[in-house]
């Protein structure tokens, strides 16, 4: 995991969240000591999509509206 001071995180802003983007942790140090971590976002929505696309691609659709010729017994 790549490492960063503060102060060149306040220079270098745009290229560390270029970084970041990309997929890369950056670890902040203050005085030579870790504070803070920057990762990349979870990206949701993303997952969730290519989620629904695996489903989609196993799932079978049927009418489930149309009446059958089954009688079901109803017990108490």
């Amino acid at each position: 995991m790549e490492t960063i001071s503060v102060t060149n995180l306040r220079i270098n802003l745009m290229k560390v969240l270029k970084e970041i983007r990309q997929g890369t942790s950056i670890l902040i140090t203050s005085r030579g000591k870790v504070v803070a971590q920057l990762i990349p976002p979870d990206n949701l929505e993303e997952k969730a999509e290519k989620k629904l696309e695996e489903i989609r691609e196993k799932s079978v659709l049927h009418d489930i509206l149309s009446p059958i010729d089954e009688k079901w017994e109803a017990t108490e």
